[in-house]
C-alpha cells in the first residue's frame, strides 16, 4: 500500500480562523479609534482657537488699535478680525472666564458673549478657554500682562 504525503497548503479551517483573527483585531483598532476621534476633534478646535486669538493680538500690534476676538458660549461660534469666523464641536463642555464683553457693549447680548481685547502694546484683558470631554480635554490661555496665547491639556502643569 502506497500513502501520499502531507500536500503543503492551508486547510479551510485554518484559512477561517485566520480570518477571524483579522477581523478581531479591525474590530478593536475600530474601536480604539473611534473612541478618540472626540479627543481629536476637541485639541484640533483648540489650536484653532489659539491661533486665531494669536493673530488677533498681532493684528493689534501691527495696526496699533485695540482688536478683539469674541466667543459666544451658548452657540460654540468665535469671531476674529478680518472676517474670520467659526464653530466649536458640539462635544462636551464649553467655558469661558475672562473679560465680559459688557465691559466694551451693552445690552443682554453682550453678557452671553466673552471677549478677549488685545491692546497695540500686546497686552490683553487675558481670558481662559476650556473645552472638556469625558475626563480630559484643552484649555486655552490668554496671559493679561503679555498677551501671550498657551494651548495646554488640562490637568499639565503650567
Amino acid at each position: 500500500m502506497h500513502t501520499r504525503a502531507p500536500s503543503p497548503g492551508f486547510t479551510l479551517l485554518e484559512m477561517l480562523l485566520v480570518l477571524v483573527l483579522i477581523a478581531a483585531a479591525m474590530a478593536l483598532a475600530m474601536a480604539a479609534v473611534s473612541a478618540s476621534l472626540p479627543g481629536m476633534r476637541l485639541r484640533a478646535a483648540a489650536k484653532e482657537v489659539a491661533a486665531q486669538l494669536r493673530f488677533t493680538r498681532a493684528l493689534a500690534i501691527r495696526s496699533g488699535q485695540p482688536q478683539d476676538f469674541l466667543l459666544e458660549p451658548r452657540s460654540r461660534r468665535w469671531q476674529a478680525p478680518d472676517g474670520r469666523h467659526g464653530r466649536l464641536p458640539d462635544i462636551g463642555e464649553l467655558r469661558f472666564r475672562g473679560a465680559s464683553a459688557a465691559q466694551f457693549g451693552a445690552g443682554p447680548e453682550a453678557a452671553a458673549r466673552g471677549i478677549v481685547r488685545f491692546f497695540p502694546d500686546g497686552a490683553a484683558t487675558g481670558g481662559q478657554l476650556r473645552l472638556a470631554a469625558a475626563g480630559g480635554g484643552w484649555d486655552v490661555e490668554v496671559a493679561w500682562l503679555t498677551g501671550e496665547v498657551r494651548l495646554r491639556r488640562i490637568g499639565e502643569s503650567p
